[in-house]
């Protein structure tokens, strides 16, 4: 990791909202103001005439714009190898959509603290290499020298033990403590099971779900509104992109509503026909039961596979702005007993964790010669933090029992400490092979297909005359990060391959140069 000149910061790149922080001079993890005086800005690009692209509007700007014009939630397509908005004869990626938001964050904190250089970057715990890396070209096409990818529980970790005063701390006792970090947000859902002590964490487990956030909770009343209108009126209001804009929107304010009143009305206007619905917190929980119950099913795991007993549990900490639901709260009482902690403001915990864990960064790199005082400094170097893969890796192989199919091959399981490395022996499958396939699978299930395949490479070369069954030594690594490397060696004429993965989707470098360009030559308002 090389730091480049200017500041140093953490982005919670969120589904529907983002925010950028840092860590001031005097230790205090800061949100960062955009040019609305708000911390949050809305996760939303608007694609405008001319080049100009709106970023992170106010509601009421958004319901004047054509819907095809309005990108939202483009976090759910990371690493969508088929996913793109088609803007003036373009096609535009996730990762050039996002890097947009990116750049308006930087543009509005740069107003503040100056020319920004560095940033760490969050992602939910259960993104995949690919989803990963995504976010880091995203990062480098707003031209940020992205310094590392943290996993959004672990930053939360971090500022929540920060603000307890606990974090770096090697003049207090070094007691353990053990922590549940329950996330969810606008559009992913974590839980981990955090292990830390003032100079050191550890996660123990973790699990979620990419595809699972307030968005649903929001939808669930969308249908159920609409249903009721097309029930009474027999026309589907959500067949009109304009109207179910409005009506999504009014949606989720009924949803936030919710969490501080009882009932609370909405309303739906279409061709000419209108509908008030008195929507009541019951009616509202009973509807999203399920959703509730798939976080609880995933907590309950995660638990269980940390290992911990109910009296090691310290504390319970909320992160992101779903979890203002007086239900979740509900639910985890009944799974953790009252163990909530409020020290974190939940929308904005995992930026200023990711600040922390960039100050982190900056100050082991530079030897101390930063802007911050001595006594932060070294606090900040003193802690050292552990994470898990959050998904299996494997490599596809000749079933054993079968060789007329493959199958996947686990190497590393989940929850396995990071970093960590494996080698493992093979054998070739005929006489004479001349080289060596190997794809990159990640995943738990046995058929290949059910995984992902996140790359593959190949061992070129082989001697001839080999005979089958000769041996070939395969290393899998996930590094600190959780990002993946692999190298295979033929053990016979000791030939080996690039430990460069050929990824199934993503941008090469040449591709990130081209959508720096483009961004550059937009202009983000």
């Amino acid at each position: 990791m090389q730091l480049v000149e200017g500041q140093t910061v953490g982005i919670d790149l969120g589904t529907t909202f983002s925010t950028i922080a840092q860590l001031n001079n005097d230790g205090h993890p800061l949100a960062l103001e955009n040019v609305d005086g708000k911390v949050i800005t809305p996760s939303v690009v608007v694609l405008g005439e001319d080049g100009h692209v709106l970023v992170g509007p106010s509601f009421e700007r958004i319901s004047i714009e054509d819907p095809q014009n309005v990108i939202e939630a483009v976090k759910r397509e990371m690493g969508n190898k088929d996913f793109y908005v088609v803007y003036q004869n373009k096609k535009l990626t996730p990762e050039f959509v996002s890097a947009l938001i990116l750049k308006k964050l930087k543009q509005d904190a740069e107003s503040q603290i100056g020319p920004i250089g560095n940033a760490v970057i969050t992602v939910p715990y259960y993104f995949n290499d690919v989803r990963r890396k995504a976010t880091q070209d995203a990062g480098r096409i707003a031209g940020l020298n992205v310094i590392d990818i943290i996993n959004e529980p672990t930053a939360a970790t971090l500022a929540f033990a920060w603000m307890k005063g606990e974090l770096g701390r090697t003049d207090i006792a070094d007691d353990e403590k053990t922590i549940l970090v329950y996330d969810l947000g606008g559009g992913t859902f974590d839980v981990t099971v955090v292990r830390y002590t003032p100079t050191q964490f550890r996660v123990l487990a973790t699990d979620g779900d990419v595809m699972l956030g307030g968005l649903d909770w929001s939808r669930r009343i969308v249908d159920h509104i609409s249903e009721q209108f097309k029930q009474k009126f027999s026309n589907d209001p959500r067949e009109d992109p304009e109207t179910l804009q409005q009506l999504a929107q009014d949606c989720e304010d009924a949803k936030r509503a919710l969490s501080e009143k009882s009932q609370t009305p909405i309303s739906c206007y279409y061709q000419g026909n209108s509908l008030s619905v008195n929507l009541t917190r019951g009616d509202f929980e009973r509807m999203t039961a399920d959703l509730l119950q798939r976080t609880r099913d995933t907590t309950e795991l995660v638990i269980q596979q940390s290992g911990i007993r109910d009296d090691e549990l310290n504390d319970v900490v909320l992160v992101g702005g779903s979890t203002h639901m007086p239900v979740i709260e509900q639910m985890l009482v009944e799974i953790c007993g009252d163990k909530f902690s409020r020290d974190v403001v939940p929308e904005e915990a995992v930026a200023q964790g990711a600040a922390i864990h960039a100050a982190i960064m900056e100050a082991k790199a530079t030897g101390g010669e930063t802007r911050m005082g001595q006594a932060l400094i070294n606090r900040l170097r003193a802690v050292n933090t552990n994470d898990v893969n959050s998904h299996s890796l494997g490599v596809k192989i000749t079933d054993p029992d079968d060789r007329s199919r493959k199958i996947n091959h686990v190497m590393i399981p989940k929850n396995t400490q990071i970093p960590f490395s494996i080698k493992q022996r093979f054998v070739t499958n005929s006489n004479n092979q001349s080289r060596i396939h190997v794809n990159i699978l990640e995943g738990d299930a046995r058929d290949p297909d059910a995984c992902e395949q996140i790359g593959d490479f190949r061992v070129m070369g082989l001697p001839p005359n080999l005979p089958a069954g000769s041996p070939v030594e395969l290393e899998y690594a996930y590094d600190s990060n959780g990002r993946i490397q692999a190298s295979a060696r033929e053990l016979t004429g000791n030939q080996e391959a690039s430990t460069q993965i050929v990824r199934e989707s993503g941008l090469d470098e040449s591709g990130v140069d081209a959508f720096k360009s483009l961004a550059d030559e937009y202009q983000v308002e």
